[in-house]
């Protein structure tokens, strides 16, 4: 059973949060990830930067007569990198609930917000005067501080139009307009910020702050994978039907594209083109950004029997991606960018209770009379995650 609080003020409630801040205004949430606390320290993150599997990035920033000049170095990162830093640097390491199942469990502190809008877990090192500069993003995100203190201030809403710094290697900007946020947050405070909301974030001492992003596709990756999907459907192979106005030999008429453009329409509303629209959306909400990580050890089927009488729980595991659709009384699951087929109905049903942020026990299992081994299978592929601390 799932005891993590919603990272929301105790006087705004879920209704009241999606309706009046969700990418519209930003929220101070004191307090908001209390776990979040003192679970890493800056060495934590500074010696995962170094492994040759993070996705890591070192910033720096160097003051010159014409300003400051950044410099981005992108991973894998190396002990050489850290030496003669200026005073001002930053690393970002992107995708930690690969590297801690625990840490991607505080997911559950946003299941007010439908997990397939997920995007990862990335937590930025400074130590005192390191920000990434006055920048926004295009995604929503919960800033929250782990260890030690961050000056943040929100300013203007951006949008195309806004001019960035030229010659750098990030985003960044000079003018963020009128403040409407000045605040320094303290290990366990959340702040929401919508997207093209400007921002900036100092540290005031070694800061750890995680971002908790959430982000939409855009229509261009949905188009790729539609096209993908309609390749495998025949029908869609069959030369169009036009009515032939008496026309130029070499002209195209405006009235033939309107045809062609009606019947792709309609076939787009047709329910083949919901079923074929659902999945291309589907999959790509379902992908992941960053490439499995593959553990050291696996347990063994009997080493995985033991731990469940012994009260472990099955959970997601928040470096992949599980999500179902369901139409009528059928339902589709996908996990990592792919359509799961060839899964019985029990296994379905499991699995859409795992995408719930349902936990399952040894009854659960038994009750359903699933095999060990397709559990084996589902912590194979970092569907699932083995939590031995349940109680």
């Amino acid at each position: 059973m799932n005891t993590i609080k919603f990272c929301l003020p105790d006087n705004i409630s879920p209704e009241v949060f999606l309706r009046d801040y969700w990418q519209k205004k930003p929220l101070l949430i004191k307090q908001g990830l209390p776990q979040l606390a003192g679970m890493f320290e800056p060495d934590d993150i500074l010696g995962l930067s170094l492994d040759e599997a993070a996705t890591a990035r070192l910033l720096t920033q160097n003051p010159t007569s014409q300003g400051d000049q950044w410099h981005l170095q992108q991973s894998p990162l190396s002990e050489e990198m850290f030496d003669d830093l200026p005073e001002q640097w930053t690393v970002l390491v992107q995708n930690l609930e690969q590297w801690s199942p625990e840490l991607g469990q505080l997911w559950h502190a946003f299941n007010f917000i439908p997990q397939w809008q997920r995007d990862d877990i990335m937590v930025s090192y400074a130590p005192a005067g390191g920000s990434v500069g006055k920048h926004y993003d295009e995604y929503d995100v919960f800033l929250a501080q782990g260890y030690g203190h961050r000056r943040w201030q929100l300013g203007k809403v951006c949008d195309a139009g806004t001019e960035f710094i030229a010659d750098q290697p990030i985003r960044i900007f000079d003018d963020m307009g009128e403040l409407i946020f000045d605040e320094i947050l303290e290990p366990g405070d959340v702040l929401y910020v919508p997207p093209k909301l400007s921002h900036y974030g100092v540290a005031q001492d070694d800061c750890l702050t995680f971002s908790f992003g959430f982000r939409r596709p855009n229509l261009m990756q949905v188009l790729d994978s539609l096209v993908d999907i309609a390749t495998a459907e025949p029908s869609l192979f069959t030369p169009l039907l036009l009515e032939q106005p008496l026309q130029p030999s070499g002209q195209l008429e405006a009235s033939s594209i309107a045809q062609i453009k009606s019947q792709l329409l309609a076939k787009l509303q047709s329910e083949q083109g919901d079923q074929l629209i659902a999945q291309a959306v589907s999959e790509v909400v379902s992908k992941r950004q960053y490439e499995l990580l593959v553990p050291e050890e696996a347990l063994d089927v009997s080493e995985l029997e033991q731990a469940l009488k012994e009260g472990a729980v099955i959970k997601t595991d928040y470096s992949s991606r599980l999500i179902y659709s369901q139409q009528a009384d059928q339902i589709t699951v996908f996990a990592n960018g792919q359509r799961l087929e060839d899964i019985s109905g029990c296994e379905a049903e499991l699995l859409q209770r795992l995408a719930d942020a349902q936990s399952l026990t040894y009854q659960d299992l038994l009750a359903a009379d699933l095999p060990l081994e397709t559990i084996m299978g589902w912590l194979e592929n970092s569907w699932v995650w083995l939590d031995f601390d349940a109680q």
